[in-house]
């Protein structure tokens, strides 16, 4: 059955549950606004499905993914 809750990227392969609960391959749930500064932002491509910036809402600093010293 289909969960009419549930997106999954053509592009990344991400599930977007509930409009802003994002599901990634590896590591902690996420936001929308996560997803687009890690992801999203970098791809560009025309079948991604976290495009809306209104979905998307506030990209904060700690969106962006920051590598261990």
């Amino acid at each position: 059955m289909i969960d009419p809750n549930v997106q999954i990227c053509p592009v990344c392969g991400v599930k977007i549950e509930g409009g802003d609960k994002v599901i990634f391959s590896a590591g902690p749930v996420g936001t929308r606004a996560r997803l687009w500064a890690r992801v999203c932002n970098y791809a560009q491509k025309p079948d991604c499905i976290n495009q809306d910036h209104t979905a998307i809402g506030s990209v904060h600093e700690n969106d962006y993914y920051k590598p261990l010293p």
